[in-house]
């Protein structure tokens, strides 16, 4: 696990309207985009949400998952318990309704979703906590910066650890035009799965492959020269090696359309990713039928990118702490 230090979490109040309960709303994402490996990622409009009550009482939390399972540990309750540290027996009791879209060891984010969750459940009863605070936090609890950025900052988000081990992200607008169809396969895959398959180390061919393509990638989005994206989502560190666990990808980053700008990995799969501004349902169908031989059901889904909307964040009534 990384070692980012975290400086304490100052405590304030929060002038906006108080409440008593209240929603959280978290995007999923769709990270490395090929070749930015624990780099890039896009928030999408697939969410995470939490229905909050306030229960009598200090210190504890009741989840009540409305529509899936929960498989591992609850990251949603890791994060806040992290912020809140030794402060927790004195927040509010809370009562947590958890329904989720983001379908869980997909590639999607979904454990960084919920960490992002835990995150806001804990400003919204304990105050606010600075951008940089939680972007290392988030690193140290998902081991890799990208899918929490972007589930934290909405958008297309850039993430890079500094020499001092603290991590910076920047948010840039995602082009309004490009879509993602997203095939998933009823499969699940853990992070830690899919990263043991990766190589060691990597040729300087590799790496300059990479870099450059990472590079055209940002400028292409930039100009909205689409023309070179399918080249610009190349990838020699990470989507080689995880062919061989990944169903159908190997064929799907092959696949020929008019309307499709580009294929890659999301995250670390098994879902895998169509660019495209039009043709979306033949797209998907594409994408279906390579699944399908690989003798794999699945799922598809056209989904757009999701940007932070500035908004007060809800805070309880009571039981606050203050500086």
């Amino acid at each position: 696990m990384n070692t980012i230090p975290i400086d304490p979490v100052e405590r304030i109040r929060f002038p906006q309207t108080l409440l008593d309960n209240f929603e959280i709303k978290v995007p999923a994402s769709i990270a490395n985009l090929g070749p930015g490996l624990d780099t890039l990622a896009v928030a999408v409009q697939l969410y995470l949400r939490l229905r909050v009550k306030k229960l009598p009482g200090r210190g504890e939390l009741r989840f009540h998952l409305v529509d899936h399972q929960l498989h591992g540990e609850n990251c949603i309750e890791r994060a806040y318990r992290w912020l809140a540290g030794a402060d927790f027996d004195r927040l509010p009791s809370l009562s947590i309704e958890v329904r989720s879209d983001i379908p869980m060891g997909a590639g999607l984010g979904s454990s960084a979703a919920a960490t992002v969750a835990g995150f806001r459940l804990y400003e919204a009863v304990a105050g606010p906590v600075p951008v940089p605070a939680l972007l290392n936090a988030g690193c140290i609890l998902e081991s890799h910066p990208d899918n929490a950025a972007a589930s934290l900052l909405g958008g297309l988000t850039i993430s890079c650890q500094l020499a001092d081990s603290n991590v910076h992200a920047s948010s840039v607008v995602w082009p309004e035009a490009l879509d993602f169809i997203v095939l998933t396969p009823d499969l699940r895959l853990t992070t830690g799965e899919s990263r043991a398959v990766l190589p060691p180390c990597v040729s300087r061919a590799d790496a300059v492959f990479n870099l450059q393509r990472v590079a055209l990638l940002l400028s292409s989005l930039q100009s909205g020269d689409y023309s070179l994206l399918r080249h610009a989502l190349g990838d020699r560190v990470h989507q080689p090696a995880r062919q061989k666990i990944v169903p159908a990808l190997a064929e799907a980053l092959e696949i020929q359309h008019p309307g499709l700008l580009g294929v890659c990995l999301s995250g670390s799969g098994p879902s895998i990713v169509a660019i495209a501004e039009r043709n979306h349902r033949e797209i998907g169908r594409l994408l279906g039928s390579v699944c399908e031989r690989s003798g794999h059901s699945h799922t598809v889904r056209t989904l757009q990118a999701h940007h932070v909307i500035a908004e007060p964040v809800p805070i309880f009534r009571s039981g606050l702490l203050c500086c």
